[in-house]
């Protein structure tokens, strides 16, 4: 090597940010991930978490799927709009068809649960960021069968598409019967965050009540 060359530069690790409502868990993210990426940021609701990925625009984004205020999807629809460059993998405890092909539909590029380990997580990461799609094994078949057998439905169903991920699981429980003070205690949020969902479903549906909703969630097996 001559005097005035350099060496080259070490490749960049990738910049992750954290979004999860369990502070223990995202400090459990950050130290097994350590030495693997950069984790430069983290958020617990769904208005900090779309404020921090704005401003920091990280190249991956780990999304927890179930939070208080509205969940990942919410999270990621946001964000889309305005940074369609940020990739995103959802990390939960949920394997339930909904939660996957919901985050999927909505733009995620992977989907993996929380037993995964430190070294398939952060491979996972590195995958998503090149553009490819990653699932937990267990999910994988279960991915592809789920898109051949709902695709017609999905797409024949615009108004389904349209409520977010919390919209939908205060839709099926108000068809099961629940009060709102019950869904409240369920989902973990406010009896007036409840109304508002409800509210806004009305709206999207264009309907008057609960009951037509209900006869709405049951003709589409939603219940």
């Amino acid at each position: 090597m001559t005097e005035n060359a350099t060496p080259t530069d070490a490749p960049q690790a990738l910049r992750v940010f954290v979004v999860d409502d369990h502070a223990m868990f995202r400090a459990g993210v950050r130290a097994e991930l350590a030495g693997r990426v950069d984790v430069i940021g983290e958020a617990s609701t769904v208005a900090e978490a779309v404020s921090r990925i704005s401003a920091l625009e990280p190249d991956v984004v780990l999304l927890d799927v179930h939070m208080p205020d509205g969940g990942g999807r919410a999270v990621l629809e946001v964000v889309r709009r305005t940074h369609p460059q940020v990739r995103f993998l959802a990390l939960s405890v949920s394997d339930a068809a909904e939660d996957v092909i919901g985050l999927i539909r909505a733009g995620a590029r992977g989907y993996v649960t929380k037993t995964i380990s430190s070294e398939e997580l952060a491979a996972a990461i590195r995958r998503v960021a090149d553009g490819d799609a990653v699932f937990s094994p267990r999910l994988a078949g279960f991915v592809l069968d789920a898109f051949a057998s709902r695709s017609d439905t999905a797409v024949a169903d615009p108004e389904l598409d349209q409520l977010t991920n919390r919209e939908r699981e205060v839709l099926r429980l108000l068809a099961r019967g629940y009060a709102y003070k019950e869904i409240a205690k369920e989902l973990f949020i406010s009896i007036k965050t409840v109304e508002t969902h409800v509210s806004n479903v009305l709206r999207k549906l264009q309907m008057s009540n609960r009951y037509e909703l209900s006869r709405w969630a049951a003709d589409r097996r939603l219940v």
